[in-house]
């Protein structure tokens, strides 16, 4: 009788054991599946959205850097 770890690993080192436990957890990962992947999408598409408010924030930047002058001021002699 070897540890419960080693236990664990030869309960699943048989194929028909490990499909199984597949076939008995198919059903529970399916339905969180579902319950989640519309939040999922909304994180990729808000990430998506702010890339590209990143984006303009960054030409806008750097088109107002273009335009801004620094004026030197002559000191009389």
């Amino acid at each position: 009788m070897g540890t419960i770890k080693e236990t664990f690993l030869s309960f699943f080192k048989d194929k028909e054991m490990k499909q199984n436990v597949k076939d008995l957890l198919h059903p529970i990962t399916e339905i969180i599946y579902n319950e989640i992947y519309i939040y999922v999408w909304g994180i990729c598409f808000f990430n998506c959205f702010l890339f590209i408010i990143l984006l303009v924030n960054l030409v806008l930047l750097l088109r107002m850097s273009n335009k801004i002058v620094v004026y030197e001021t002559i000191s009389p002699v």
